[in-house]
């Protein structure tokens, strides 16, 4: 019975052993290991044995991790005052430093955030602190990345969350918006209508130049058919007064025709409402004519005709 008991307390003790000198390291960890304290190594993933009692092995996670800094009141510059939140990104680059150089990360991280925030965000104005936030977000990194490096850690990125100004000031803030959007809705509304009559002139100018070539052009068209007419009627007429001349000197008209003729052609010539006066070119010749005739009339009256004369110029 003795030695039952015996075997079971050695099992008991083989286990708590074992338990206190197996251990595994997960692939995101690494292992610090100190022996009475000090330290002794750093130990890969995977399976690891140390010395109970005489060892100790602490996990450090090798991730990126997130702290979110608490929400905290900051005066800016122009002594507005506004609530600022922030979340850090960090990981650990050196598992000793980051055991031994600080007690509590997180906490020393959130405070010396929580500093710099307002140290950065002291040095800007309101306006600079809301359209500024990437530049605060990089100098932010900069100086805690340079602060946790001694402690193993870097930090990888900084982001504001929400910069909240008082109420009146973001009433006004709000109102000097919509002033601004009223002022390019009325800037934009009298561009377009600017615009729209720079188009509308534009157009009625092109119409009009249009308008004009069209009447220039039907104006030589008309010119072109009327020159073309005019030639055409003279041509006519030329052609007329040929055929006439050619038809006169060949059919050889007397002088007794001829005046009778241009007589008749005077007369003609005077009808109307119009008062004329004829000179003609020839007027003692075609006088001189005209009295023959009318010598030959009264011969013709008072002398009977002498067919034997006639017969003669037969």
């Amino acid at each position: 019975m003795e030695a039952i008991t015996i075997w079971i307390v050695a099992g008991i003790l083989a286990i708590v052993l074992l338990s206190q000198a197996i251990f595994v390291v997960r692939q995101h960890e690494r292992g610090v290991v100190a022996s009475f304290g000090r330290y002794s190594r750093t130990v890969e993933p995977g399976l690891t044995f140390i010395f109970p009692f005489v060892q100790t092995l602490e996990r450090v996670d090798m991730r990126e991790t997130v702290l979110d800094v608490m929400p905290q009141e900051v005066i800016t510059e122009d002594n507005v005052v506004v609530t600022v939140d922030a979340v850090i990104y960090f990981e650990v680059t050196d598992p000793f430093r980051r055991v031994y150089n600080v007690t509590d990360f997180q906490i020393a991280a959130m405070k010396l955030a929580q500093t710099n925030l307002r140290n950065v965000i002291g040095g800007l104005e309101l306006d600079a602190t809301l359209t500024s936030r990437e530049t605060i977000n990089a100098q932010l990194r900069t100086i805690l990345d340079d602060a946790t490096d001694r402690w193993g850690v870097r930090v990888t990125r900084v982001e504001i969350k929400r910069i909240d100004p008082p109420r009146d000031i973001t009433e006004a803030m709000s109102r000097q918006m919509k002033a601004e959007r009223n002022k390019r809705a009325a800037i934009l509304d009298a561009e377009g209508v600017r615009e729209s009559a720079i188009l509308q002139a534009e157009g009625e100018r092109r119409a009009a130049i249009l308008e004009a070539e069209g009447k220039a052009q039907a104006i030589r068209e008309v010119a072109d058919a009327e020159k073309f007419r005019e030639v055409a009627v003279a041509e006519g007429q030329a052609q007329a007064i040929v055929n006439v001349y050619q038809a006169i000197h060949e059919g050889d008209p007397t002088h007794d025709l001829l005046a009778i003729k241009y007589l008749e052609t005077l007369q003609r010539m005077a009808n109307g409402r119009a008062t004329k006066i004829f000179l003609p070119i020839e007027a003692s010749g075609v006088l001189s004519g005209v009295a023959a005739m009318a010598d030959a009339f009264e011969e013709g009256r008072t002398t009977p005709p002498d067919d034997s004369r006639f017969d003669e110029e037969a």
